[in-house]
C-alpha cells in the first residue's frame, strides 16, 4: 500500500521528526516500503538576505545538510528499512511536495508544526502539503 514514504525533517528542530520518524519507520517496516528522508535548505538568494552571507553559502549549506542527513539516518534508521537521503533547496513547503512527486511517494509523514508554535494546530507549511500533495499525508501529533 505505502511502498514509498517521504519524511521531511529539519535536523535543527527535533519536533519535526521526534514523533514522525517512529511512525514512518513503522509504516515502512509493515509495508516493506522505501523511506525517503528529505531535508530542505531554504532559498536565501534574495539580495536583501544574500548580501550578508558568505559567497557560496547555499552550496555549502546543501553539502553540509546532505552529510548531516546521512549521519542522522545512520544513527536513527535501522538497516531493515530501505532508506534514501535527499536534500532539496527552495521554499520548504513547495520542495516537500516536489520531492514526494519526483520520488513517486504514496505517503508523506510529517509533524504538524515546530514545538515553539504550539498555539498553532497545523502550520501553514503542513497545510500547504496536505492541500497540494496528490497522495496521502499522515500528520503525526506529539
Amino acid at each position: 500500500m505505502y511502498t514509498s514514504i517521504l519524511l521531511p525533517l529539519d535536523l535543527n528542530h527535533k519536533g519535526s521528526w521526534e514523533n514522525a520518524l517512529p511512525a514512518a519507520l513503522d509504516i515502512a517496516e509493515k509495508f516493506g516500503g522505501h523511506l525517503h528522508l528529505v531535508s530542505i535548505v531554504p532559498n536565501v538568494s534574495m539580495s536583501i538576505v544574500s548580501q550578508y552571507l558568505p559567497e557560496n553559502f547555499e552550496k555549502t549549506a546543501i553539502k553540509e545538510a546532505g552529510a548531516a542527513l546521512r549521519e542522522f539516518a545512520a544513527q536513527n534508521v535501522s538497516g531493515d528499512v530501505k532508506t534514501s537521503c535527499h536534500v532539496a533547496h527552495g521554499v520548504v513547503r513547495e520542495e516537500i511536495v516536489k520531492a514526494a512527486d519526483r520520488l513517486r511517494c504514496s505517503l508523506i509523514v510529517m509533524a504538524p508544526h515546530r514545538p515553539e508554535t504550539l498555539d498553532i494546530l497545523i502550520s501553514p507549511k503542513t497545510d500547504y502539503v496536505v492541500r497540494h500533495f496528490k497522495g496521502s499525508v499522515l500528520v503525526v501529533r506529539g
